[in-house]
């Protein structure tokens, strides 16, 4: 399959919201913290809808004209949407959304979006927050040069989230 990652266009807001939804059933649950389907679709269900689909096409329209401040790319291929990530740049980088779909993952397109992600970024260090049982998450953004702050909050009273920086002379560490 080839995937190919380019800048997200208005028209993209309809599948993202559902595709959001659909990562966040792939990626959050977890018993232990509470977290079950019906959680996420009350807590994420909302970016599917109307109103999440005009959010979605608002910020999209606000990347294309001002891409020295915000940033998003999607990833595709020939028959499907698999991946996003979005960012953007105040008075330091924040990164996120950063999605890439379960069948998607393990073939390096989530470095390459990365790859792509930190050239924007450049010069500026970048933050963000990972879900703290997302073990492979917290792995992936280390190997990319973001380490663990100690700065920790919740989510909706349940999500327990780490917040990671990277400054911007990080190098990536390729495996």
């Amino acid at each position: 399959m080839t995937y190919v990652i380019e800048a997200a266009r208005a028209d993209d807001c309809v599948w993202l919201g559902p595709f959001l939804l659909r990562a966040w059933l792939q990626t959050y649950p977890n018993p232990e913290s509470g977290i079950d389907e019906d959680w996420i679709r009350e807590h994420r269900g909302p970016s599917a809808t109307v109103e999440g689909v005009t959010r979605w096409r608002e910020f999209i329209e606000a990347a294309n004209r001002q891409p020295d401040r915000m940033f998003c790319r999607v990833v595709r291929s020939e028959t499907e949407n698999v991946g996003v990530i979005c960012g953007r740049r105040d008075e330091v980088v924040t990164l996120g959304p950063m999605y890439l779909l379960s069948h998607a993952q393990g073939q390096g397109l989530g470095a390459r979006m990365m790859t792509e992600f930190l050239a924007w970024a450049e010069p500026a260090p970048v933050s963000l927050w990972v879900t703290d049982y997302n073990e492979s998450a917290v792995r992936f953004y280390q190997r990319h040069g973001f380490e663990v702050t100690g700065e920790r909050t919740t989510w909706q009273g349940r999500l327990p989230n780490l917040r990671m920086t990277r400054d911007a002379s990080a190098g990536v560490e390729h495996h």
